[in-house]
């Protein structure tokens, strides 16, 4: 598929199979977010890539209580990619959402489904979240910035809706 097409076709699933993604598709969809473009390529983020279960289910019910909720934020996706950003960069933000673009688009070109989820500031605020961070010897102030999850999805492909009047505007 070519970048345009891709672009063109990815959408937010939220529900998946169970099966796991082998690890050097992760590991490949991982790298294509480190090729994001950052501020002055200071490259800020840093990627948490979670396939253990028990640590994704811990990060599900953690995400779950934020939002206010017992469902799974997470809808069943076995793999969670956290992106987290350096908070001293002046671009982290813009940085951070760059990189879970790459993550989202690089994935569908592997045919693995992907959604966006957020609350991974308020998670890693908390102090399992800041555990998280110490356990992998991460030091410095990072701000989550989303959570990509990955997996095959477990229903059909919805088509785009309409781009809404009025998107672009000219001056010539």
């Amino acid at each position: 598929m070519n970048a345009i097409e891709n672009l063109m076709t990815r959408r937010s699933i939220r529900k998946y199979k169970s099966d796991m993604i082998p690890k050097e598709i992760i590991d490949k969809i991982c790298e294509a977010g480190t090729f994001a473009p950052t501020g002055m390529n200071r490259q800020s983020p840093i990627i948490i890539a979670v396939t253990n279960k028990e640590t994704r289910d811990n990060l599900s019910k953690l995400n779950a209580s934020i939002m206010g909720t017992e469902s799974d934020p997470f809808y069943g996706a076995p793999v969670v990619l956290i992106v987290l950003a350096d908070k001293s960069m002046p671009t982290y933000i813009y940085d951070g959402s760059l990189v879970m673009a790459n993550l989202m688009l690089s994935a569908h070109e592997y045919g693995i489904a992907s959604c966006w989820i957020h609350r991974a500031k308020e998670e890693f605020e908390t102090d399992d979240g800041k555990e998280i961070l110490r356990s992998l010897g991460i030091s410095g102030e990072y701000e989550g910035i989303g959570h990509c999850i990955l997996g095959y999805a477990d229903c059909e492909h919805s088509e785009a809706r309409p781009r809404k009047e009025n998107y672009v505007y000219h001056i010539d």
